[in-house]
């Protein structure tokens, strides 16, 4: 099996998925290559909290211009993680005030 901190590169924290926090979902950006199961045991080991549900999908490359120059973004894939009703929040995702 892979390092899990391999397939967990960050969590995507936005307007959007900071909605989610209250039903327990958490949005990572995770490796490309990774499955569902995967992903499921990476948080688990991580965290040590019990995944109910993973749901993935792949971002595409966005064209960009800088100046006279184009290009593409990196194509990415994004996990949403839905956590058991008795786990515990994860600590990051807090908002400190």
């Amino acid at each position: 099996m892979k390092d899990p901190r391999d397939i967990i590169k960050r969590p995507v924290i936005t307007e959007r998925t900071s909605e989610f926090i209250d039903q327990l979902k958490y949005v990572f950006e995770v490796d490309l290559r990774t499955n569902k199961t995967e992903i499921k045991q990476a948080i688990e080991a991580i965290f040590k909290v019990k995944v109910v549900s993973v749901n993935t999908m792949r971002v595409p490359p966005k064209p960009r211009r800088y100046g006279r120059h184009s290009g593409y973004t990196s194509e990415w894939k994004k996990a949403i993680v839905q956590l058991s009703p008795d786990s515990k929040p994860l600590e990051f995702f807090e908002a400190s005030v």
